[in-house]
């Protein structure tokens, strides 16, 4: 399994993911920046991704949604704030509506997502910092560590198809 390690810090609002995978830098960094590479893996398997805007670059705006097996579709949003390829990239990371402007009743996240080299891989480090404890509590309880357990576990296997 990638994932290596979850640590929460409700003190200061974070949730830091650490995986590792057997593909290189580049490998890894060529999913986040490919939006029909980024479908297979982002989310839950069960949840698949759609994206309708994605440029991996800073000062854009990403949109996507999930679909649920049971047709509902989940909403969300990236605004990049920083990009240093191929090793990290910052992003505002929110909820959306259905048209996919961003739900203000929903919480927000800073995002980091730092990439380095590893004997015969690559370590990723996922930090998501929430404005509060409340909302990092918000995101526990909606199942969000369990999805994304979930979703990084498929990374390896993509990578090593594609």
């Amino acid at each position: 399994m990638p994932v290596t390690d979850i640590a929460k810090d409700v003190e200061n609002h974070t949730l830091t993911i650490t995986a590792e995978f057997a593909a290189p830098v580049a490998r890894v960094w060529a999913l986040y920046e490919d939006p029909r590479q980024l479908e297979q893996v982002w989310g839950p398997p069960e949840y698949p991704a759609t994206f309708v805007d994605h440029e991996l670059r800073e000062g854009t705006r990403t949109t996507y949604y999930m679909t649920s097996p049971e047709g509902e579709r989940f909403a969300g949003y990236w605004d990049v704030t920083g990009v240093d390829a191929p090793t990290r990239f910052t992003f505002r990371d929110g909820f959306a509506r259905a048209d996919l402007t961003p739900n203000p009743d929903l919480p927000v996240s800073d995002c980091l997502y730092e990439f380095s080299e590893t004997e015969g891989g690559t370590r990723a480090v996922y930090t998501t910092t929430y404005a509060s404890a409340e909302a990092l509590q918000q995101v526990l309880d909606m199942g969000m560590e369990e999805g994304a357990r979930s979703a990084i576990g498929q990374i390896d296997a993509f990578l090593t198809r594609g």
